[in-house]
C-alpha cells in the first residue's frame, strides 16, 4: 500500500503586529506638512511613533514622495519668502491701539522693518556661494610649496 505524502505550503508570517498604516495616510501628512507640521507631530498625529513613520516612508513610496513634495513646497512659500523678507527689509499694515487719558484710540499704521545683515549673509552664502562662502581656496594642488615671508623690525 502506498501511502501519499502532503506537504503543506507555509507562508512565512512577517510578525508583530499588522500596520496601521492607511491609504488615506498620504493625503492626511501632505496637508499636516502644508501646514508645518514635522515628523514628531505627524507621529502623534496618526498616534505611533516616528520610528513607525519612518518605516511607512520605506515601505510606501506614496506616502515619503507627499512628505516630501509637500514639506518643500511648504519651506517654499513660507520660509524661504520670510527669509528674504529678512535680507531685504519689509513693510506691512499694523494697528496701533492706545489708552490717553481712559480714550481708546484704533489707528491704522504701517510697521517698517529694515533689511536684516545676518539674513543678508546667510542668503549671499546659500545662493551665491561661489562669491560670498568663507573659505575660499586658492590653489589646487595640495602637494605645491608655500611660501613665507617674515620681515622683521629693523634695529635702530
Amino acid at each position: 500500500m502506498t501511502t501519499k505524502k502532503t506537504t503543506k505550503k507555509t507562508t512565512k508570517h512577517p510578525g508583530g503586529r499588522p500596520s496601521k498604516y492607511k491609504d488615506e495616510y498620504v493625503e492626511q501628512a501632505r496637508k499636516l506638512c502644508m501646514l508645518g507640521a514635522t515628523d514628531k507631530d505627524m507621529a502623534n498625529f496618526f498616534g505611533t511613533s516616528e520610528q513607525t513613520l519612518n518605516s511607512w516612508k520605506e515601505k510606501h513610496p506614496e506616502f515619503l514622495e507627499s512628505l516630501r513634495l509637500s514639506k518643500a513646497e511648504h519651506d517654499n512659500k513660507h520660509v524661504v519668502r520670510s527669509l528674504l523678507e529678512r535680507a531685504t527689509g519689509y513693510s506691512h499694515p499694523d494697528t496701533h491701539i492706545s489708552n490717553f487719558q481712559g480714550e481708546i484710540t484704533v489707528t491704522p499704521i504701517t510697521k517698517h522693518y529694515p533689511p536684516d545683515p545676518t539674513s543678508m549673509i546667510f542668503w549671499l552664502k546659500n545662493r551665491q556661494s561661489q562669491d560670498w562662502k568663507d573659505k575660499h581656496e586658492i590653489g589646487t594642488d595640495p602637494d605645491a610649496p608655500i611660501e613665507v615671508h617674515i620681515n622683521f623690525p629693523k634695529e635702530s
